[in-house]
Formats: structure tokens, C-alpha cells, sequence
């Protein structure tokens, strides 16, 4: 009678891990399937988040004479512009290196693994810019600066996400 009993305990164990590990299956195909559709489906590349950033970015550049007041800054010598400019030359350059040689001439789609200290320099260099393009630029827009830098800069991430 014991043993009977045991045979049916166990029957009925298999058959509760059996209906654990077909659910469990189940559900990591269907986390496969919607990654492929994902991958199948791209996001279009110019919707309301991009044209509000560019649109923000183009009226902040021409009701703040954006360009009038690098070109003064650049006619007084101020130090930190030039920095600022020069580090920020150096962070575009290593995103084009990434992106133009390394993933379209090459094919390496994961340069991060391959050169895994181009993002780290990348960052430090356009942080640098950053704070080199809030010091030169705060005695003209004092509280303003950051937000107009972020717009800014948001404004050309969207326009630059349009053509990539």
C-alpha cells in the first residue's frame, strides 16, 4: 500500500514539473517572438518627440542670436569656448570614427567590445565640453545656459537620428 502510494506522489511531482517546464518554455518562445518582432518592426525616425527638439533647437538659435554670441566670444579669446570647441571636436570625431569606419566599412556592429576605450574617451571629452561651454557662456545667459545647451544639444540628436 506504501509503495503505491509513493508511485502516485511521484506521478503526480513529474506531472507538476512537467506542466512547469512546458509553461516555462512556452512563455521564453513568446519572449523570443516579440523580440523578433521588435527587431522586424522599425520605429519611424521622425515623429512628434524628434520635430518638437529640432523645432525647439532652431527657434532657441534664432531668438537668442546663438551664433552672434559664439562668434563675439570667439573675437574676445575666450579660453574656455576654445576647449570647449576643441573637445567637442574630439568626442564628434570618435563617434564618426565608431560609427562611419568602424560599423560601415568594417562591419563591426559591436565596437564597443572590440575598442572598449572609445565610449569612455567619447563621454569624458564631450563632459569636458559641456562644462567648458557652461563657463564661457553663463556671464551672457547666466541661469538660462544650461537649458539652452540642452535644448541645443537635444535639437541636434534628433536632427542627427534622422539621417542614421
Amino acid at each position: 500500500m506504501a509503495a503505491l502510494l509513493e508511485d502516485r506522489d511521484l506521478q503526480g511531482l513529474r506531472q507538476r514539473f512537467q506542466l512547469q517546464a512546458e509553461e516555462l518554455l512556452r512563455e521564453a518562445g513568446e519572449a523570443v517572438a516579440e523580440e523578433e518582432k521588435k527587431k522586424q518592426k522599425p520605429l519611424p525616425r521622425l515623429n512628434t518627440h524628434s520635430v518638437f527638439w529640432i523645432l525647439a533647437a532652431v527657434l532657441l538659435t534664432y531668438y537668442v542670436d546663438f551664433f552672434q554670441v559664439l562668434q563675439l566670444h570667439l573675437h574676445e579669446g575666450c579660453v574656455w569656448l576654445l576647449v570647449g570647441a576643441v573637445a567637442l571636436v574630439v568626442s564628434v570625431s570618435i563617434a564618426l570614427y565608431c560609427i562611419v569606419y568602424l560599423e560601415w566599412q568594417c562591419g563591426i556592429s559591436d565596437y564597443d567590445a572590440a575598442y572598449p576605450g572609445l565610449v569612455p574617451v567619447a563621454v569624458v571629452t564631450f563632459l569636458v565640453a559641456a562644462v567648458c561651454f557652461h563657463v564661457s557662456l553663463w556671464p551672457v545667459w547666466s541661469f538660462f545656459t544650461p537649458g539652452i545647451l540642452f535644448t541645443q544639444f537635444m535639437g541636434f540628436i534628433m536632427l542627427v537620428s534622422l539621417f542614421g
